[in-house]
């Protein structure tokens, strides 16, 4: 048996039902139970409106009372009688066929059936609650129709195998009326009348009673279908948890248990040509039922069960197709002219096909015929759409003006109506719209009426066609001389609409979606969409801004610079690279002339999160100071590699190349001077360059030097370590093949700054360093199936912390192929190295290097960067941290959150989850604007207070402005970071006794955590001792980062260890 098969097995173990004993018993117990209550019901029990008046009065029915009569029959149906139960939602349908006695011939007019059907339901959950077998009884409604309740009944007794069971009690209407009263050209709302009181046909209203009716003979058909066929049973249990793990189409509109078996029984008999044989397995079931859902022309012309396997002439299928123009999907079943598919809409359609297709990629593209992609992932509404917009309409007059249920409900017109403007505003912007909005809330009294119905917030989800697109700034619209045309688009607009002559001499009538000054607004491309949908929303529905949610800005806060992202300036940049970079090839006193330049810096690549901005000391010309009000004090130096001529006179020991490349950067360096008087300055080990506001440090790569290994002694073992220059053409294929990647994917960028942010915010800056997450998040746009490539940055970000979450880093590598070049031997050669990784495993599950196994063309062994972090302790906090923040960003997508602060604690760490805090001065860190959010403690035991040094200030005082430009220029410190100087002072000093955990991008905290934790019980003096021990090491902290710690707080003392 292969591995597909394999884990196939487990999964249907795992959800299927196992009919054991408890659970049979449990299941017949609840069944007899409700029918004993329903018997105890007392025969011509007059019923009144007075049992609902709520719900009669909102679907306004008449003349609805009856004498109680019990039902025909009560029996189960559905997935429990066909054995295919797929878990966790384990409930059983039972149907109560209402007994013809309590209606009239003409009850299916005017709402008077569907009054009834819930009065009846409520006599029976009066003498349900009386039962003591039964713990609670709660309103539900069927297929989110609030017209159709539902009573679901949960069991006083529980069971441990299926948490959460109920049954259903749906009734159905068998034989109660003539299926013609009920054709779909019919009127039965007498309310509902066109121009010269023609009466407009129901066909919704009419559908929604004929489900009813044929329900149970629809379901004997089904089940009939699927007795005895074992694989296609389990089939439809793989069907259904793939459509569960898709929340867009697993819906009220789309898709539901009985659409999926609908369609299968469709395949598996004569009228949908047998494509489902016997001879197939579940799997192959699976794929060509997909196969149908995603390619088949049946869905525009509608599919039709033929009755009792007789051949339907064209003449009556185009007929029947005619008849049926109502619906936008129709499947129609062969007991009436009744359309099975009544409720899916034209979008729900669209997205399943969609999806059907994805998961047939995935199939083909996938590791083990993409199982993890198909059945274990959730494709949720946050993570599939790229924006997500919430609209609230709690006590919203305007969605149930003209009363609550006519031919279809009013909350089902209210999506389409959103959906038409949706549509219409955004244009070729948007690939899918997804409009949903679920009604019941598990607390809904029915009795009281549907008022409550609107509690939910309406959800829209856009899925855009391109990144381009949907930044486009400028719609352009008709002519002014198609005058008919122009009055249409200036009423869709309103004040956004306006006359513009472009460039090509053109004019028209157009929107404008950003502010003049285009530069300085490049960075809100991605707010188009935000800002299209809230002026359409707003100025076509009775909404206050306050009730339009989009989800698209929340995030950049993490971002700016007061209120603008630096990443505007990368163009200025850019542009002081290729000034570098020309003069370095200009370049003829040096002894080999440069004959490649490469920045390697992040910033470059557009994926820094706070890029450097020009700073005034670092210009070849001189810049007046005297209106600049902060000029920092350091300036982050970029690196940039270079590379000579070639030539044999090389040294060949590593540290002779070394001295060599020193002396070719210092002559490099005095040749920049003298041919353009650029200020340059050296270091034993650098030299920086400044060029129009920015520091360049220069690196040399010598090819010779690629071949040598270092060899580190450990304490376990030798380790081999990449040499200098090693190094240097790792990170140069790094950078060049990111940059690449960057400009197919424009939104890559905003997602990977966004992950890093999110990174160091935890602290976890030793742990993860920015290549391995710019790898991370690369993934997501190489292999993003089961979704499409993320083209908004929130969704990004959501799955970058579900990769982490979810990903299973101890038994998989990540394969990073970024210009897809890796050859099945490349990837059999990084499996290989992961094996040989993981061997250690077996031995010491806490000792495994590396813990996140990261595999690209350059790199196959993953020793560049992710070799000796995050070990294994350290990706398990991350995995936690990641799987916690998902969960909540999922929350914060989906339900009201209107403040900022839910949004910010995304970005807060927990400080009480460390074992001791320092917190720093934040006046002396070097770059004060980039720090988030002051962290302050109010717990643990404060036990150093520093005060702050006077020799360092992260911005030049007024009164160190005096002197002339070079004597300021010599004051400007490159490279200088005080937090990673007392980083690296604290892992010197105290190299096994803490964890440091910190924030690299400007975070005022740094956590600790003990390396060591005791083996064995102590006494109270023993843990007196101990404690005063470690508040001595927390001194000691304290002594080495005087002047710049402000406090010590120690939190616990190490753990006990197993």
């Amino acid at each position: 048996m292969d591995s597909v098969s394999l884990k196939l097995r487990e999964l249907l173990k795992e959800v299927q039902l196992d009919c054991s004993p408890s659970t049979t018993k449990l299941i017949d117990d609840t069944v007899t139970a409700i029918k004993e209550a329903i018997e105890k019901i007392p025969e011509d029990l007059k019923v009144t409106a007075d049992m609902a008046p709520g719900f009669v009065r909102d679907i306004g029915a008449e003349k609805v009372e009856f004498k109680f009569k019990k039902p025909k029959s009560v029996e189960i149906g559905g997935s429990y009688s066909m054995g295919c139960i797929a878990k966790p939602d384990v409930n059983v349908d039972l149907f109560v066929r209402l007994p013809k006695e309590c209606f009239h011939e003409k009850d299916y007019l005017d709402y008077r059936y569907h009054a009834k059907r819930c009065l009846y339901l409520c006599i029976i959950k009066k003498y349900l609650k009386s039962s003591s077998l039964i713990q609670k009884v709660v309103w539900s409604t069927f297929q989110n129709e609030a017209r159709k309740p539902v009573l679901a009944v949960y069991p006083a007794m529980k069971l441990v195998e299926i948490p959460g069971f109920f049954v259903r009690i749906i009734p159905i209407a068998t034989s109660l009326f003539r299926v013609s009263k009920l054709n779909l050209k019919r009127n039965n709302l007498r309310i509902l009348k066109q121009e010269g009181d023609v009466l407009q046909a129901t066909p919704k209203y009419n559908s929604s009673i004929l489900e009813d009716v044929l329900l149970e003979d629809n379901a004997e058909f089904i089940r009939r279908t699927f007795l005895g066929w074992k694989e296609l049973r389990e089939a439809l249990v793989l069907l259904k948890v793939w459509a569960r793990q898709r929340g867009s189409i697993y819906a009220y509109d789309c898709l539901s248990g009985f659409l999926i078996s609908v369609i299968m029984a469709y395949l598996a008999t004569e009228s949908g040509g047998n494509r489902i044989n016997n001879s197939m397995n579940a799997m192959q079931i699976f794929r060509v039922t997909l196969d149908f859902i995603a390619t088949s022309k049946l869905w525009e012309i509608g599919f039709f069960f033929r009755p009792h396997g007789e051949r339907n002439t064209s003449k009556e299928l185009q007929e029947r197709r005619e008849y049926l123009q109502s619906f936008p999907v129709v499947i129609c079943d062969s007991f009436a002219d009744y359309n099975l598919a009544f409720r899916m809409t034209r979008s729900g359609l669209l997205e399943l096909r969609d999806e059907a297709a994805l998961t047939l990629s995935c199939i083909d593209k996938c590791r083990d015929g993409g199982f993890d992609e198909i059945f274990m992932t959730k494709v949720d509404f946050p993570a599939k759409y790229d924006y997500c917009i919430r609209l609230n309409l709690k006590g919203n007059s305007e969605v149930n003006t003209l009363g609550f249920c006519l031919d279809d409900e009013c909350w089902r017109l209210y999506e389409q109506k959103v959906h038409c403007l949706m549509h219409q505003g955004l244009g070729d912007r948007a690939k899918f719209i997804r409009i949903t909005w679920r009604n019941t809330t598990s607390e809904c009294n029915i009795e009281d009426g549907l008022s409550m119905f609107d509690r939910e917030p309406l959800l829209i989800g856009i899925s855009v066609s391109s990144v381009e697109k949907s930044g486009r700034a400028v719609d352009i619209g008709p002519s002014p001389e198609n005058k008919e045309e122009a009055i249409k688009f200036r009423k869709f607009w309103g004040n956004k609409a306006e006359i513009r002559r472009f460039t090509d001499g053109k004019i028209a009538e157009s929107t404008y979606w950003l502010c003049e000054e285009i530069e300085r607004e490049r960075w809100k491309r991605h707010l188009i969409i935000k800002r299209i949908t809230e002026h359409v929303l707003l100025l076509h529905l009775s909404l206050s801004k306050g009730d339009v949610t989009p989800i698209a800005d929340q995030l950049d806060f993490c971002l700016l610079h007061g209120t603008e992202d630096p990443i505007f300036v990368s163009q200025s940049l850019l542009e002081a690279f290729e000034v570098l970079s020309k003069r370095l090839r200009l370049l003829s006193d040096i002894p080999l002339r440069v004959s490649s330049v490469q920045p390697l810096d992040s910033a470059f690549r557009l994926t820094s999160v706070y890029p450097p901005e020009p700073h005034p000391l670092a210009n070849e010309k001189g810049v007046d100071l005297r209106f600049r009000k902060l000029i920092s004090t350091s300036i982050q130096p970029l690196e940039v590699m270079i590379q000579l001529e070639g030539s044999g006179n090389w040294p060949m020991d590593e540290v002779a190349i070394e001295k060599t490349k020193s002396a070719f950067l210092l002559k490099i360096g005095e040749s920049l001077q003298n041919s353009w008087g650029m200020t340059c300055t050296a270091t034993e080990d650098d030299v920086d360059v400044f060029v129009s506001g920015y520091a360049f440090r220069l690196k040399i790569l010598h090819e010779r030097g690629l071949s040598l290994l270092k060899r580190q002694i450990g304490s376990d073992r030798v380790k081999q370590v990449y040499s200098t220059d090693r190094k240097l053409f790792v990170r140069g294929q790094h950078s060049s093949m990111i940059n690449g990647l960057q400009g197919r994917f424009s939104i890559y960028g905003p997602v990977v700054r966004l992950a890093k942010r999110w990174v160091a915010a935890h602290l976890f800056s030793t742990s993860l360093v920015e290549e391995a997450i710019e790898l991370l998040v690369a993934h997501l746009f190489l292999k993003p199936l089961p979704f499409c490539a993320p083209c908004s940055r929130i969704t990004g970000f959501l799955r970058f912390l579900r990769l982490l979450s979810e990903y299973d880093w101890t038994y998989s590598a990540l394969i990073v192929d970024i210009n897809g070049d890796l050859t099945p031997d490349d990837e059999k050669e990084i499996n290989e190295n992961f094996m040989l990784s993981r061997k250690s495993y077996e031995e010491s599950k806490q000792n495994v290097n590396p813990a996140m196994f990261l595999g690209t063309s350059y790199d196959k062994a993953s020793e560049a960067w992710t070799r000796s972090s995050p070990n294994s302790l350290e990706l398990r906090r991350l995995v936690a941290y990641a799987r916690s923040s998902a969960n909540f960003l999922t929350t914060l997508i989906l339900q009201d959150q209107v403040d900022g602060y839910g949004w910010e604690c995304l970005f807060r760490t927990p400080l009480n989850n460390y074992d001791a805090v320092i917190l720093l001065h934040r006046d002396k860190l070097p770059y004060p604007q980039h720090l988030l959010f002051p962290s302050e403690l109010n717990q643990g035991r404060h036990v150093v207070r520093g005060n702050a040094c006077k020799n360092f200030h992260p911005f030049i005082l007024p009164v160190n402005m005096k002197g002339t430009l070079e004597d300021l220029k010599n004051k400007l410190m490159v490279s200088f970071d005080p937090v990673r100087c007392f980083v690296g002072d604290l892992e010197r000093e105290f190299p096994s006794m803490f964890k440091v955990w910190y924030d690299s991008l400007g975070g005022d905290a740094i956590g600790l955590t003990w390396e060591k934790s005791c083996s064995k019980k102590r006494g109270r003096e023993e843990v007196g001792q101990e404690e005063k021990d470690l508040i001595d090491a927390l001194k000691a902290v304290g002594e080495v980062g005087k002047g710049f710690v402000r406090s010590i707080y120690f939190l616990k003392a190490p753990r006990l260890s197993n």
